[in-house]
């Protein structure tokens, strides 16, 4: 992973806490019930999360409490903006920047000597089969503030209203309550620590609950693709339920999305994308073996390209260059069928998000897709990250070079 560090790739885009930033972190993790860290300086991501304690602790999701909820932590205002790199669904960057849009100047405030713990609730206390997140409708997310910041803000000022009353003021004893608490926490009278909860529509979303699973709501069916095999073995039994059901490797997925409008297939307009010439090179690197250039070099040089995959044998060649093949021949026989002529993954990995879906839609099609056919190292990159860094480690060394910069690269395109 060293060449994706470099590249600010892997662990990028993180806040590093050490010293009273680390401490407060390890008392947040204890109002979780977590234990606390070993360690004295580690990284956060915009939940909280950091990829040293997941090491540490071997679980990736170790803020949460199972599967149905999920939690965060807020140390600095930096989180902000920050990418967050292991979510629980697909929706949980999009909460984290409602919260700071909603209480960025109180997160200021609040960071500078506590911490806050949310809890994303959507009001189910655990999930106990997948057609319980069809009920997931609204995320009401509660703050909790480190070491109860916020009632002692009310005892204080509970302690004020005393000290004016009557002739407390003379009082020693009302006196050293409140010399106390402002030693102790400073006067928090003008100070807002009452955040009051943030409720957020759900529509359609991904989880890894059950094992990952795709949630489509709002069309014309309602939609559940599993990624466990088992679970979904387990969900087609169920009659009770009117909802569509589908394993994410089953062939029939593709014609029900296109019939619900999540999808669509253009596959003569995808030939000319960028994409289309990316998953090319992903198939070409599978196969080639032999190779007297650098893969990154033959990948980025048009001429070396196309000597290397004529001396591929000519089943792969058609794998590769099928599509643009059977267009071609089109020209002269309309009646030649596609898949007499593409291979059956290229057909899959040709479909793309109907125009019609919102944003959030769409990225969360590319999700799917990708899960489907990891073929698409940028979209890899953008949109499954954990399988990204599961299968980079896999590839050969002259092609994690030439990831490394198409992802840059687009990333540039995107503004990212």
């Amino acid at each position: 992973m060293k060449e994706l560090r470099a590249a600010g790739l892997f662990g990028g885009a993180l806040v590093t806490l050490s010293g009273s930033l680390a401490k407060r972190y390890n008392k947040c993790l204890a109002m979780l019930g977590v234990k606390p860290t070993a360690l004295k300086t580690f990284s956060i991501d915009g939940m909280g999360w950091s990829p040293e304690l997941a090491v540490e602790k071997k679980n990736n999701y170790y803020l949460n409490t199972g599967e149905a909820n999920v939690n965060a932590i807020i140390i600095s205002p930096d989180q902000k903006g920050k990418a967050v790199h292991m979510p629980s669904h697909s929706f949980d960057r999009d909460v984290m920047e409602a919260v700071f849009a909603a209480y960025g100047r109180e997160i200021r405030d609040i960071t500078k000597d506590s911490a806050l713990v949310l809890s994303l609730d959507q009001q189910i206390d655990a999930f106990f089969e997948p057609f319980d997140l069809l009920r997931y409708n609204e995320i009401k997310v509660t703050f909790s503030l480190l070491d109860d910041l916020d009632k002692k803000q009310m005892e204080q000022q509970a302690f004020v209203n005393l000290f004016n009353r009557a002739n407390n003021f003379i009082d020693r004893e009302v006196h050293e309550q409140l010399l106390n608490s402002a030693k102790k926490y400073g006067d928090l009278r003008s100070r807002k620590l009452q955040l009051e909860p943030i409720k957020l529509k759900v529509g359609s979303f991904y989880t890894r609950a059950f094992g990952g699973v795709f949630v489509f709501k709002e069309f014309i069916n309602k939609i559940l693709v599993f990624e466990d095999e088992k679970v979904f073995k387990a969900a087609i039994n169920d009659t009770a339920h009117k909802v569509l059901m589908f394993h994410k490797n089953h062939d029939e997925i593709f014609e029900a999305l296109v019939k619900n409008l999540i999808l669509q297939k253009d596959f003569k307009r995808e030939l000319r994308t960028p994409r289309y010439e990316r998953i090319k090179k992903h198939v070409f690197m599978e196969h080639a073996t032999g190779l007297e250039h650098p893969i990154n070099e033959i990948l980025d040089s048009h001429f070396l390209f196309k000597k290397y995959l004529n001396k591929l044998p000519i089943a792969i060649q058609k794998k590769i260059a099928g599509v643009e093949l059977y267009y071609q021949r089109l020209i002269v026989d309309k009646n030649l069928k596609l898949e007499d002529y593409v291979d059956e993954d290229f057909v899959k990995i040709l479909h793309r998000p109907h125009s019609s879906l919102t944003s959030e839609e769409e990225e969360l099609v590319w999700k799917l897709l990708s899960k489907i056919t990891p073929k698409d190292p940028v979209h890899l990159y953008w949109y499954d990250k954990e399988q990204f860094y599961n299968l980079y480690p896999q590839w050969k060394p002259g092609y994690k070079n030439w990831v490394i910069a198409k992802i840059l690269e687009n990333n540039k395109k995107q503004g990212a």
